[in-house]
């Protein structure tokens, strides 16, 4: 088997979830992210011609943060994205072709899980990280407790229902990775609109580890 990627080390691990994001407005919006401390990105595959919006952002945007997509289900889709040049998968499930795949083309990988019986299975399968989904029904608490029996030296993240009005919380469960969608970004917004709302979520999360190591 092909050695799995490790998760990265941003300064922040904030993944930005762009879902629907269109490809005309794809690279304002990461630009701006970017600019205010995303090193993260997520452009989901139920988008508008999401591999378009994958492609141009990765070309532009590659070097500085780490670009791939949401929603990968199967393993051709997986493939797709690593040709355009993406090289985070990110699934709501886990799936031992699509990890496989992955892994194989050194994607960085986050897959979803809600159970210790899937988080195992997808670290068996070379996840890079654990993507808890719905984090809002686990709350965090449920993921605390999961994290009690993972090893110490997995990265367990959150998604779903996560803002920068909780992220404190999950924080203090342990949890130092987290997507943000709607809190972040919906549909339609422009890019002035996306930078205060990254603006909040990154004071936040430095608000929230600060507190947290002291």
């Amino acid at each position: 088997m092909t050695q799995p990627i490790a998760w990265p080390n941003p300064k922040r691990a904030l993944v930005a979830i762009l879902r629907g994001v269109k490809p005309d407005e794809a690279e304002s919006i990461v630009g701006t992210l970017i600019e205010n401390g995303f090193e993260l990105i997520e452009v989901p595959l139920n988008s508008p011609e999401p591999f378009v919006s994958i492609e141009k952002v990765a070309t532009r945007f590659g070097k500085e943060a780490l670009i791939g997509a949401g929603t990968v289900l199967t393993p051709a889709d997986c493939a797709r994205v690593a040709d355009v040049g993406g090289r985070l998968m990110v699934s709501p499930n886990v799936d031992a072709d699509v990890l496989a795949t992955a892994v194989a083309r050194g994607m960085v990988t986050m897959p979803g899980v809600f159970t210790p019986t899937e988080a195992f299975l997808a670290l068996r399968c070379g996840a890079s990280a654990l993507k808890f989904f719905p984090a809002s029904v686990l709350g965090p608490s449920g993921i605390a407790a999961q994290m009690a029996v993972l090893p110490k030296r997995v990265v367990v993240g959150a998604v779903g229902g996560v803002s920068d009005k909780n992220l404190a919380d999950y924080v203090k469960a342990g949890v130092r990775a987290f997507g943000l969608g709607s809190s972040l970004y919906r549909p339609g917004m422009t890019a002035d609109e996306v930078r205060a709302t990254a603006r909040a979520s990154v004071r936040a999360y430095d608000e929230a580890v600060a507190g947290s190591a002291g």
